[in-house]
């Protein structure tokens, strides 16, 4: 069984529900080690400061924030250990907001978080007055010495938290480039993106989106772990640019609705 990241309590008013957090998902990404390609043995990698061509060790590492080129202000462990939030077994709830309010932008990470024995009818009643009213609680969370702004939300039967990002943390568009200036789309241009929306359009089904990518390496991984033959595959050629919007729209229609036709009555298979 998975551990437990995290113990406490959900508090909104005078209620408070014991619960555990645990992760919702899991990284599949492939890690790879760095090897010395001589002998195939991990390297290491050094502290070293280039003023005094010396090596560091850890204990004699402190941390600086960079306030100008090569201007640093150094701040020790004790005066960040002073600042740092009070530890608390809360997560207090301070206000119930519309779901369709939270733009998916502030989301950043999703774990799970599940009642205590004692906690369960509290927590159930919780989950479907939050299911009724469509609404999710926003709180905070003290966990590994951060604060976190977090997002309690029904996930089919339990409860899922979300931590989010602070409002300061998005980045707003407008302050990376100029945006581009709207301009009116012609209407059989529109029409057509309509009908193109339209034939892709289908359930929401996540297991029908695979990282293929990840797949292919691990076949090569395996492959090669055992000594098998991996037959690479051909280089894509890259298309060129649309420059016909128009005829783009159509080409794509009429492959959607040709893939539509191939796949109707036994699912489809994009």
């Amino acid at each position: 069984m998975a551990r437990a990241i995290w113990s406490g309590t959900i508090s909104f008013g005078l209620v408070n529900i014991p619960v555990k957090l645990y992760g919702a998902v899991k990284d599949r990404n492939v890690h790879f080690h760095m090897l010395h390609e001589k002998d195939n043995v991990r390297v290491r990698q050094k502290m070293w400061c280039p003023a005094d061509g010396e090596d560091v060790e850890l204990d004699g590492i402190v941390k600086g924030y960079e306030v100008g080129p090569d201007q640093y202000v150094v701040v020790s462990a004790d005066e960040l250990d002073a600042l740092a939030p009070v530890a608390s077994r809360a997560i207090e709830i301070l206000d119930f907001v519309y779901m369709s309010e939270i733009d998916p932008i502030y989301y950043q990470h999703p774990y799970y978080l599940l009642p205590d024995e004692q906690g369960k009818r509290a927590y159930s009643l919780l989950l479907q007055a939050l299911k009724d009213a469509g609404r999710v609680g926003i709180g905070k969370l003290v966990m590994r010495n951060k604060e976190y702004l977090v997002a309690l939300r029904p996930f089919n039967d339990v409860m899922c938290l979300e931590t989010m990002h602070f409002f300061d943390e998005v980045v707003e568009a407008a302050t990376i480039e100029p945006l581009p200036v709207p301009t009116e789309a012609k209407e059989r241009e529109l029409e057509m993106a309509h009908q193109l929306i339209e034939a892709l359009s289908d359930k929401f089904e996540p297991e029908r989106y695979r990282d293929e990518y990840r797949e292919s390496v691990m076949d090569l991984v395996n492959a090669k772990a055992e000594g098998r033959e991996f037959a690479m595959p051909s280089p894509v050629e890259e298309t060129g640019k649309v420059i016909d919007l128009m005829a783009a729209l159509e080409a794509s229609l009429k492959s959607a609705r040709s893939t539509g036709d191939a796949a109707e009555g036994g699912g489809k298979s994009r």
